[in-house]
């Protein structure tokens, strides 16, 4: 059997659904705020693909974004639209990229179903809800609306030039309006789509958590939505507005732009300002960190430092994370693991810990307290413990002092087809949208999947509907977690003891 990408997949279903032969059923047509929209039927779903929210930010780069002017002629709504220019491989990118898609199970605004709004992860650099993992088919089929939003990433988002140039005074937190424009979207149109505009969940993995969690900090952005899940992804401080400056000078630098004429930034080919992505990051090395900036414009204070941001503290949340995170990161067959011992363990762990310890010293403690357990195990475990996992628990802390309805996660489940991976990075996003069979993702196809899967799927269900997942709050006297695996059940403060060695030391958010 020939081997198919994702890439190709996704092709393949964007042709379908434009095809004939779907709108030869009788295609739903709605009504927004700017026009009519035509979508499909599929599943007995109404889904809309590609719904515009936002303008072409070709003609507005490094600027807040625009809602679209209003149309006359029925639009179609039936393929998904391109992603943002990115690193990342895509199946079609453009800097025309503000669109969203929605699935859903009734027209009538009378339902007022929960709206479920996703946010993708990879950082806030790349990614896509184009993705099929991101496919809102399942959730949508249990009566809510599911919503999936694209905007924009890496420079064109988030590159912070509000110090150099007045025209460009909402650079720095440009991606975080394009969200805040769609959810203004969905406020406002929701109800068109069986939705109930004053009962919105925003989920997102990953960088997507981290963009809600930064939204909850924002004035812009209160009142828009009414429940936050944040997947492995955290804000506990946005970046600077020095460092983030020091990234600027670096990114015109490599671009051969001078910082007192930023024209060229204007009609500069795309491609060009994706290649400047490539300059050497002056803050952490590698390639350049974008993120929101604390530019005391739209983003005035730290989402979680030094407190949980009071404007999110009445929003119910559930924060999750992976039991193994970094196994998504750091390959098992790769350079760090091959020929991994004890002697070397400290030294090629050292690299990968966000947490300033002694890397000896975290090993000796591993030890002692697991002497059953290999050098990769504890690599991993305090990669995880000391990198991935600190700011959800920051997070989670901060509420709790603010008495905020606030719930946890962990998920145990423990990737069937590569083994090796454990329960890693993105092990949730299949397990939360029940779309096991896509392409991508770590968990198979299996009854064990599936068990995972439902459980996770009700639990976010009964949050969209109640604002309660159906487990005890997350308390500082008890730290209740539910763990998500073949039997989910919830356990008091788990990996208590690697909680409490790396809260030792103060965490330092990358990035900030």
């Amino acid at each position: 059997m020939p081997t198919i990408d994702r890439r190709t997949l996704i092709s393949t279903g964007l042709a379908m659904a434009s095809s004939p032969a779907w709108a030869a059923r009788g295609d739903p047509v709605v009504t927004t705020g700017n026009g009519r929209i035509r979508g499909t039927r599929e599943g007995g779903l109404y889904v809309f693909r590609g719904v515009r929210y936002g303008q072409d930010t070709a003609l507005r780069r490094f600027r807040a974004p625009v809602s679209p002017d209003p149309w006359r002629d029925i639009q179609s709504a039936t393929r998904f639209a391109p992603s943002c220019p990115q690193k990342g491989k895509q199946a079609a990118t453009s800097e025309d990229c503000l669109f969203l898609n929605i699935w859903t199970p009734g027209l009538e605004p009378a339902a007022r179903r929960p709206v479920m709004l996703y946010i993708h992860g990879g950082a806030y650099s790349n990614g896509s809800v184009v993705d099929p993992l991101n496919d809102g088919r399942h959730l949508a089929a249990r009566d809510v609306v599911v919503v999936t939003v694209n905007h924009r990433l890496n420079a064109l988002g988030y590159l912070y030039l509000a110090r150099l140039d007045p025209r460009f005074a909402d650079s720095g937190n440009a991606g975080q309006l394009d969200l805040i424009l769609a959810l203004r979207w969905v406020r406002d149109n929701i109800a068109a789509f069986g939705g109930d505009p004053a009962n919105i969940l925003v989920f997102g993995q990953s960088g997507g958590g981290a963009k809600i969690a930064t939204m909850m900090a924002m004035p812009a952005a209160k009142g828009l939505f009414h429940r936050a899940v944040t997947m492995s992804g955290q804000q506990v401080t946005a970046s600077g507005p020095i460092n983030a400056s020091r990234r600027t000078a670096a990114y015109l630098a490599k671009l051969g732009v001078s910082s007192d004429h930023l024209d060229p930034l204007l009609t500069m080919p795309v491609e060009r300002l994706i290649e400047g992505l490539e300059a050497d990051d002056p803050i952490l090395g590698g390639g350049l960190y974008m993120g929101p900036v604390l530019d005391m414009r739209w983003l005035e204070r730290h989402p979680f430092w030094p407190d949980a941001a009071p404007q999110g503290n009445a929003i119910p949340m559930m924060l999750g994370n992976t039991r193994d995170e970094t196994r998504a990161f750091i390959d098992p067959d790769g350079p760090l693991i091959l020929g991994l011992d004890w002697r070397n363990l400290p030294a090629r762990m050292a690299g990968e810990l966000r947490m300033d310890l002694s890397p000896e010293w975290i090993v000796a403690q591993y030890r002692a307290h697991y002497p059953a357990w290999s050098a990769e195990r504890i690599f991993y475990a305090a990669t995880t413990a000391g990198r991935s996992w600190p700011g959800q628990v920051i997070e989670a802390e901060a509420r709790a002092r603010a008495e905020a309805p606030t719930w946890v996660y962990q998920v145990d489940f423990q990737s069937p087809t590569q083994p090796r991976r454990g329960a890693p990075h993105s092990m949730d996003i299949a397990l939360a949208f029940g779309t096991l069979d896509a392409p991508g993702p770590f968990t198979g196809t299996g009854a064990d999947a599936r068990a995972a899967s439902a459980a996770m799927m009700d639990r976010f269900l009964a949050f969209a509907r109640r604002g309660d997942p159906g487990w005890a709050q997350y308390r500082l006297d008890r730290r209740a977690t539910m763990i998500f695996d073949i039997e989910s059940a919830v356990a008091d403060d788990p990996r208590g003891w690697e909680r409490e060695l790396f809260a030792r030391v103060p965490y330092i958010q990358p990035g900030s």
